[in-house]
């Protein structure tokens, strides 16, 4: 089928497009907003001019009567303006958040430095696109309209306004120039210091029972101090020019009433053009002083856009894909190479094998070997760099990834169980029904992990946190178990499952083996223990990211020198 465009630049492009309509709606109030602004200083010139000069009451009544009118619908449309951003922001959201999350996750595990963050830039473009940075933009463009109509007032205050105008403009481009570093290093030191701080949470009851609190708590300080520093000196630029456009906005706007008082006394304008001519050199540098004021936020977004639109580069292309039949179970895996991440070191090298329906095929090999990237390029966690794994001649990469992932049950090395409760962890997080929760029940019932389930307190409702916090690394251990099986999927991809069970936990994963491989499910697992290897049909060992052997277990028990080899169990390691 056709593959769907998605790069980066044409997703955001996308959804910015689609918020068209909000932003010609926010231009057009913005532009009768600022012409209605007009009408304070004609009040003026109007009391002034005519109603001081004349004494006309009626006159005086009937101008106040039109500014309170003009002055309502100004409100009226200033507030209809900022709810139609706040409706744009939501459109936003709903159309770029989730690709930017599944590009985030879709990266994490291969190239993901950063994209733990992704998600706090795309909330800085969103913010700088429909929030106040976004009102200034829209109104400095009648910026010029109010300098023309000084002209009119007067050649001289038209000029005074110009030369202002150009005066903050060059301030908040050297502003950008003095900021531009300074914010980029500041974006590269907070990323660093919450990726550790995430990091290091993750890993808090390990920390503190090895003493180690303290020494990471000043190691995240150290980069925390490098992020504050970078903020500080942000800051402190923005906040000087700032105040410079505030002393000079001030002061010009001074200067033109002083400048209006003097042409009054020489006969050249009205009383009321001091007035007026005040009002709109204020106006005329009010959204150039919010531009400046706002840099910062113009700098992130930009910085955010940048970032966003070369995650979305990095999202795996999106197809239609074609439905393909239930797969059978039978796994092939072709000429497989896999680099390991930001490297040129070859994990996997030339892998080749093929397991049939009903298979137990046992991964046996030193630490470090490459058994768990094996176990992610089968499960199709991982994409090979080089290669295919083919499951019933379909390779993985032509199924649409949430039709595939019930056909294929995966227990990695690290259970991953996730922030909810144990019943949702089974199901993968599907729709609660009544057929998913008997599935859950079945599913539990074939790792054996139903009667230690309903032990927790609320069952199979016992709210875990990530990482399986609240059980036991065993019981979070038949979790994933129970997860893998849910469905009746026609490939078990197993790493270590019996790393943290006891007795009974490993007779109930070997029955449950057994009874999947009765079923026609092709079953690949890492496994250290010899007496488990006895369940397996087929062995392969792994070494330095190569099959040194892979048959019947017979075979490759004789070739190996009689039985496998003793290595202790891979316990966090990352080959």
């Amino acid at each position: 089928m056709a593959a769907k465009n998605a790069s980066g630049s044409t997703t955001l492009r996308a959804a910015l497009s689609a918020c068209r309509r909000h932003v010609g709606f926010v231009i057009l109030f913005s532009a009768c907003l600022n012409l209605l602004y007009l009408a304070p200083s004609l009040y003026m010139l109007q009391v002034y001019d005519r109603v001081l000069t004349s004494g006309g009451l009626l006159t005086l009544v009937y101008i106040s009567l039109v500014l309170a009118a003009s002055l309502l619908v100004l409100a009226f449309l200033d507030g209809t303006r900022m709810r139609l951003l706040l409706a744009m922001a939501r459109r936003f959201e709903r159309l770029l958040a989730p690709p930017v999350l599944l590009a985030a996750l879709q990266r994490e595990g291969r190239s993901a430095a950063g994209s733990a963050h992704v998600l706090r830039e795309f909330d800085a473009l969103r913010s700088a696109i429909t929030g106040p940075p976004a009102v200034a933009a829209v109104d400095a463009p009648w910026a010029p309209v109010y300098i023309a109509v000084c002209f009119l007032i007067h050649p001289w205050i038209g000029a005074l306004a110009l030369v202002g105008g150009l005066a903050l403009v060059a301030i908040a481009y050297v502003n950008h120039r003095a900021m531009h570093g300074a914010l980029k290093t500041n974006e590269h030191a907070a990323g660093a210091m919450y990726g550790l701080q995430i990091a290091d949470a993750n890993h808090s009851d390990a920390a503190r029972a090895l003493g180690m609190q303290n020494a990471l708590v000043a190691r995240q300080m150290r980069l925390r101090s490098e992020m504050t520093d970078a903020l500080n000196r942000s800051g402190a630029t923005n906040a000087f020019y700032s105040a410079s456009t505030r002393f000079a906005r001030l002061f010009l706007q001074s200067a033109s009433l002083g400048l209006g008082a003097y042409l009054a006394l020489q006969q050249e304008i009205s009383a009321g053009g001091i007035i007026a001519a005040s009002i709109l050199t204020a106006r005329a540098f009010a959204p150039l002083e919010l531009i400046v004021g706002a840099w910062r936020q113009f700098e992130q977004a930009r910085q955010a856009y940048g970032i966003i639109n070369e995650v979305l580069k990095t999202q795996e292309t999106q197809r239609d894909y074609t439905a393909l039949p239930a797969p059978r179970g039978v796994l092939a895996v072709e000429n497989v190479a896999v680099r390991a991440p930001g490297g040129d070191r070859f994990l996997l090298t030339n892998v080749n094998f093929k397991a049939e329906a009903g298979d137990i095929v046992g991964v046996i090999g030193p630490s470090g070997a490459g058994k768990t990237t094996l176990m992610r390029i089968i499960s199709g966690a991982w994409p090979p760099d080089a290669g295919a794994v083919r499951l019933d001649g379909a390779k993985l990469s032509d199924w649409d990834p949430e039709r595939l992932g019930p056909y294929i049950g995966y227990l990695p090395q690290e259970v991953a169980l996730f922030g909810g409760t144990v019943g949702q962890n089974i199901c993968r997080f599907a729709a609660a029904s009544p057929e998913t929760d008997a599935a859950i029940v079945e599913a539990a019932k074939a790792a054996g992990a139903h009667d230690m389930i309903l032990a927790l307190p609320r069952g199979y409702d016992t709210e875990i946190g990530a990482s399986g916090r609240g059980l036991s690394a065993g019981q979070a251990q038949r979790v994933a178990l129970a997860r893998a099986l849910f469905g009746d999927p026609v490939l078990l991809v197993l790493d270590e499952p019996n790393a943290h069970l006891d007795q009974d936990g490993e007779s109930a994963l070997i029955e449950a083996l057994k009874q999947a491989s009765a079923r026609g499910v092709c079953s690949i697992v890492v496994a250290h223990r010899t007496g488990f290897m006895n369940i397996a049909n087929k062995l392969m060992a792994v070494n330095a990211g190569r099959i040194e052997a892979f048959g019947p277990r017979e075979q490759v028990l004789a070739r190996l020198g009689g039985g496998p080899r003793a290595v202790p169990p891979e316990r966090g390691a990352q080959p």
